[in-house]
């Protein structure tokens, strides 16, 4: 993870509020009295609620970073290989690159 996702990320989770010593992310119920990490069902049902599926979010996420940070830093940080990461960057159209008409 990123220096800047994991402090944005820190800052907003609340575990001694919880009680819980889980070190994942997302906390449920069930697995707030353990080290378990949430479901992908569960993830996957909590978002299907308001109509985003898990992979959106993480093109999204990786368009975003390919974008303003080094392709082979976003490529070692999520274990991808290069030529999966400029894909991702070839998509992206900087406009203010382009030349004014």
């Amino acid at each position: 993870m990123n220096p800047w996702t994991w402090t944005a990320l820190h800052r907003c989770l609340h575990r001694r509020n919880l009680g819980s010593r889980n070190s994942h992310a997302l906390i449920t119920r069930h697995t707030k009295a353990t080290r378990t990490a949430a479901s992908d069902s569960y993830i996957k049902h909590t978002l299907r609620a308001v109509g985003i599926q898990p992979r959106i979010l993480r093109s999204t996420r990786l368009v975003d970073l390919v974008g303003t940070v080094d392709a082979k830093l976003v490529a070692a940080a999520y274990g991808m290989t290069n030529e999966a990461v400029i894909a991702y960057l070839s998509d992206r159209v900087d406009t203010a690159r382009l030349p004014n008409p």
